[in-house]
């Protein structure tokens, strides 16, 4: 297998979608699929006077990772915040179905995913709603014949219906700029208040979704510097761990009796937060 050693102190998230995915290819394997010169874009964004974007945001890229069959699916969170529409969405889907079918059909195909994404994209509200629920089957019908790796690197953070596909993934790896959550911080402020949540307070932000403080409360597997090199590495280990005996959307019987049980009356904090989710209590 070609070896590359030239990127071993590169940043990961200053790297576009594209780049992210040629680089967690293996050397030379990188075929894009519905690439930016297929001009399959969304037709929803320029009646609003939207530049709509060739590839919709959303690279399909296959290839090999340690010399074994590969996708990886990259959202460039550099366009609309990351938003999922119809085009962009279905992208990913199929991505994840023809994956499947692959592993069906004797083709182990590893998978991954790098989340840089706000959720659902507004303008396309219905559709990239459907599309985000296609994806979630997708991730749960692949990770039966191979682990379905997430990757949050950062800055736009991965919210909305995209963190549920988060929580979908078999392997959830993050670095300490991620951020992960239900609602983005303006949602949570502009529905429950200032005093609730200042969007405008970053140290606060990261100490409630950034990625450190997800990792410790069991939420992603591992927790990376900003490294291509890391994340490579993080990447590979866990295709090497397989699929997982218990993925962590299974274990509800864990995580919903601290949720009922929680004192809403209380201000959220990072030491309430990693004290509800102990990783040891889950060991």
């Amino acid at each position: 297998m070609p070896t590359d050693t030239s990127f071993q102190d590169q940043s990961f998230i200053e790297l576009s979608a594209r780049q992210r995915a040629r680089k967690l290819l293996d050397d030379g394997t990188f075929r894009e699929l519905l690439g930016p010169f297929e001009r399959v874009m969304s037709p929803w964004l320029e009646p609003q006077g939207i530049v709509p974007q060739a590839d919709d945001g959303m690279v399909v890229a296959k290839g090999q990772i340690n010399g074994q069959p590969a996708v990886v699916v990259a959202i460039e969170g550099n366009f609309q915040g990351g938003s999922m529409g119809e085009v962009s969405g279905a992208k990913m889907a199929a991505a994840l179905e023809l994956a499947a079918e692959d592993n069906r059909n004797g083709i182990p195909t590893q998978a991954v995913l790098l989340l840089e994404t706000g959720g659902v994209r507004l303008q396309e509200a219905n559709l990239g709603l459907a599309a985000i629920a296609d994806i979630h089957a997708a991730i749960v019908d692949l990770r039966r014949y191979t682990p379905v790796i997430g990757v949050v690197a950062g800055t736009v953070g991965c919210f909305g219906g995209m963190s549920i596909a988060a929580a979908l993934c078999s392997y959830l790896i993050v670095t300490r700029e991620a951020r992960l959550g239900l609602n983005g911080p303006q949602v949570i402020e502009q529905e429950a208040g200032i005093d609730e949540y200042d969007s405008r307070d970053r140290p606060f932000i990261w100490s409630m979704t950034g990625g450190e403080v997800r990792y410790h409360s069991g939420f992603v597997d591992a927790l990376v510097k900003d490294s291509l090199a890391e994340v490579k590495a993080s990447v590979m280990s866990f295709i090497k761990k397989g699929v997982p005996a218990t993925h962590r959307s299974d274990n509800y019987d864990y995580y919903l009796p601290k949720l009922t049980g929680f004192d809403t009356a209380q201000q959220a904090s990072r030491e309430v937060t990693e004290a509800l989710f102990n990783r040891e209590d889950r060991a």
